[in-house]
């Protein structure tokens, strides 16, 4: 692997850095998707703001192509109800956690929160669990 091979992360990376330090700064919001995205249908919430960052993330795949002439890859094995399943499951847990991974491990971890510091501990250790339990009954 050639650091070109990297170049696509690394940059993703630092946008997503970059736009969740933004609004922080000029908004004083933490860059969770799960909390922007229903505050879309929130009353008192500034929708403006945050459609535009909704509008970024859909637009994100096609800026992506522009930049190095092709859409990302992506590989979804899986079938729509196995996705739908774990669309509802995804969501109960944002509700559940009080935040999503992005508003957990890319600002709360920055600000130290505890709170945020236990999420992300929670949410590597049940992958890792995951990961081995589908190793162990050959389900990879």
């Amino acid at each position: 692997m050639t650091m070109t091979t990297y170049w696509p992360a690394l940059l993703g990376g630092g946008a997503i850095g970059l736009s969740a330090t933004l609004l922080m700064l000029l908004n004083g919001r933490v860059a969770g998707v799960s909390g922007i995205l229903s505050g879309l249908w929130r009353t008192g919430t500034p929708r403006l703001a945050n459609l535009a960052f909704v509008t970024g993330l859909v637009l994100g795949p096609l800026l992506y192509r522009v930049a190095f002439g092709r859409l990302p890859e992506a590989h979804v094995e899986a079938s729509l109800p196995v996705l739908v399943l774990a669309g509802l499951l995804v969501g109960y847990g944002t509700r559940l956690g009080s935040g999503c991974t992005s508003g957990h491990g890319v600002v709360g971890l920055a600000r130290l929160s505890p709170r945020s510091i236990a999420a992300v501990a929670v949410f590597l250790l049940t992958a890792v669990a995951t990961v081995a339990v589908m190793r162990l009954t050959g389900a990879s």
